[in-house]
């Protein structure tokens, strides 16, 4: 189905803003019942954890934006402050996440209420960000274009050419000179959460000769060779290399060298994902399972990497990459907090979710910094990063990894 939004008017958009910023500020603040270190039995299928992952997210976090019809957001934090109940302050890239995990979840288990989540979703998305799909950040549009092409091609819902607009985008942004994409305009900065997830989208777009020059600039100016593992980024000019590794840059240069590997059936481009698989295995993972968030929004880099380890064992037959996988969603639903029967996950999943001394309302923070609320297990990063895993998780159970 074609479900356009055009009918949404930017006039349209801030007259609702407004009034839908007020009625925030007059609104008794959410509340949340005790959380607890479950005692709940362990559902007994992968379908199940995924089901109620994506329902303590849907549940806590998924609101109606500013009052306008069959529009949808994630609010950022859960309980919500001020600025994020009212969106004022929101993540595009986050939405996008949000977006690809609905969409995860509708094809999973197709009902009307989750199409009509996506399609919601997307409306949101593009509501919130007032001006269009496309925004300054090539790192935001990537993900988004990754979302909306999957809603597409998994659940025929189309919004008009938004994927075209975004693709032309991250085409228009190439610079020959590096062999890659600034991660927003007018920067000095080729990063890997940029480029990863934009060859993948051009990949799956068709522009797989694009796709491939941004997989050979990953793998010959930011891999470090002596641990395999894809470094974060580099100034040009000047070549000044910033060394931090993380694990959503190994998800998203492991995603786009299996895109590669399938659609031009080279041999390189599968040691390629071998090599990548085996160095997050080595250098990124604690018993098998993928370790901690450290600061900032990083809440959503373990679920990163764990869809994109997916998408090698389905596409590769990566076992390996599977094991990941199924060994983070073990750890991570056993080491899980409860509110209202619901799954609360934290950061690190291999420790046991933080909960109060003495039982009774989850921590209230009326207001904070984004630095205070870093990587809390309240935070819509990590908790899409656990529904994310659960996701795959389950496509790895049902194809029989």
């Amino acid at each position: 189905m074609d479900r356009r939004n055009t009918e949404i008017s930017r006039r349209s958009v801030l007259c609702a803003a407004g009034a839908g910023i007020a009625l925030t500020v007059l609104a008794q603040p959410i509340q949340a019942g005790p959380i607890i270190r479950t005692v709940s039995a362990r559902p007994g299928t992968a379908g199940q954890r995924a089901d109620l992952a994506e329902r303590a997210v849907v549940t806590r976090h998924v609101r109606t934006l500013w009052g306008l019809p069959r529009t949808q957001l994630g609010a950022l934090t859960w309980p919500g402050s001020l600025p994020e109940r009212s969106f004022v302050r929101w993540h595009y890239w986050w939405q996008a996440h949000l977006l690809d995990c609905a969409v995860d979840a509708a094809y999973r288990a197709r009902t009307p209420e989750r199409v009509d989540r996506v399609a919601s979703l997307a409306r949101g998305i593009r509501a919130r960000n007032i001006t269009g799909w496309t925004n300054r950040y090539y790192d935001d549009m990537a993900w988004l274009a990754l979302a909306l092409e999957r809603a597409d091609r998994l659940l025929g819902i189309r919004f008009g050419d938004a994927v075209g607009e975004l693709r032309a985008a991250l085409i228009e942004g190439w610079n020959p000179a590096v062999g890659a994409l600034p991660w927003r305009f007018g920067a000095d900065y080729y990063n890997a959460p940029t480029n990863g997830p934009a060859g993948i989208a051009l990949a799956r777009l068709g522009s797989v000769t694009h796709a491939g020059r941004l997989a050979d600039f990953l793998y010959t100016r930011l891999r470090d060779t002596r641990t395999g593992l894809v470094l974060d980024g580099v100034h040009e000019p000047g070549g000044r290399v910033d060394r931090t590794v993380h694990t959503y840059c190994q998800g998203v240069a492991i995603g786009l060298e299996t895109e590669l590997a399938v659609r031009t059936g080279e041999a390189g481009r599968r040691r390629r994902v071998a090599a990548l698989v085996h160095a997050a295995e080595a250098g990124l993972t604690d018993a098998g399972v993928i370790v901690a968030a450290a600061e900032d929004d990083t809440g959503l880099f373990m679920g990163i990497l764990a869809r994109y380890l997916a998408v090698a064992a389905l596409s590769l037959g990566d076992t390996t990459a599977a094991a990941i996988v199924h060994a983070s969603a073990r750890a991570a639903w056993d080491h899980r907090a409860e509110v209202e029967g619901l799954p609360l996950f934290g950061a690190d999943w291999t420790r046991a979710v933080t909960v109060p001394e003495q039982p009774g309302a989850f921590p209230r923070l009326t207001d904070f910094s984004p630095a205070s609320a870093a990587n809390l297990s309240r935070d819509l990063s990590v908790q899409l990063s656990g529904w994310m895993l659960f996701e795959a998780d389950y496509r790895l159970t049902a194809a029989g990894y």
